[in-house]
C-alpha cells in the first residue's frame, strides 16, 4: 500500500489565528464538523504555528471552569506540531501517529507553508477501501479457479 499523504489527506483545511477567542474555535469546530483547527500565524495566513482541539477546549477550558470568551486560541494550542510532507507514505504516518501518539498531522510543503491535515479517520478509511479492493480480488480469483475447474470436470 505505498500511498502517499498527498492521495488522501484533506487539502481545505479550516484555520484561526492565535487571537481567534476560545469561544469562536468552539463554534467553527461546530459549524464545520470537526474536532480541530490549525492556529496559522497573523501575519503569514499559510504558516501553521499549532493546533487547536476540541480536547484541548475541554481539558484547558471547560473542565477549570473557565471563560471561553476571554480565552483565546493561541492560549489553548499545541504549538509542538509534528508535521508531515505530502509526499509521505501513509504506513510513516501511521507509524508517526502512534510514536507521538496523534489522531491528525498537519501537512506542510517544503517551504513550511499549510498543504492539508490527515486524520486518523482519513488513514481508517484508506485501509478500509484497501482491505475491500483485496476482497474483491480475492473472490474473483476464486471464482475463476472454481470456472475452470468446473471446465476441466465437463470436459
Amino acid at each position: 500500500m505505498a500511498t502517499k499523504l498527498k492521495e488522501f489527506a484533506t487539502t481545505l483545511v479550516a484555520v484561526v489565528e492565535p487571537d481567534t477567542s476560545a469561544l469562536v474555535v468552539a463554534q467553527l469546530m461546530r459549524k464545520h464538523h470537526i474536532g480541530a483547527l490549525v492556529v496559522v500565524d497573523a501575519l503569514d495566513k499559510n504558516k501553521p504555528v499549532g493546533i487547536v482541539t476540541d480536547r484541548d477546549l475541554v481539558l484547558e477550558l471547560m473542565a477549570e471552569g473557565l471563560d471561553p470568551a476571554v480565552f483565546t486560541a493561541g492560549d489553548i494550542m499545541s504549538v509542538d506540531l509534528i508535521k508531515a510532507q505530502p509526499e509521505m507514505d501513509a504506513m510513516d504516518a501511521v507509524q508517526l501517529m502512534k510514536k507521538y501518539r496523534l489522531r491528525r498531522l498537519v501537512i506542510v510543503d517544503k517551504a513550511g507553508n499549510l498543504a492539508g491535515i490527515v486524520t486518523i479517520e482519513d488513514v481508517l478509511g484508506l485501509l478500509t477501501r484497501e482491505l475491500a479492493d483485496l476482497s474483491v480480488d480475492l473472490g474473483s480469483a476464486r471464482d475463476r479457479e472454481t470456472r475452470e475447474q468446473l471446465m476441466k470436470q465437463a470436459a
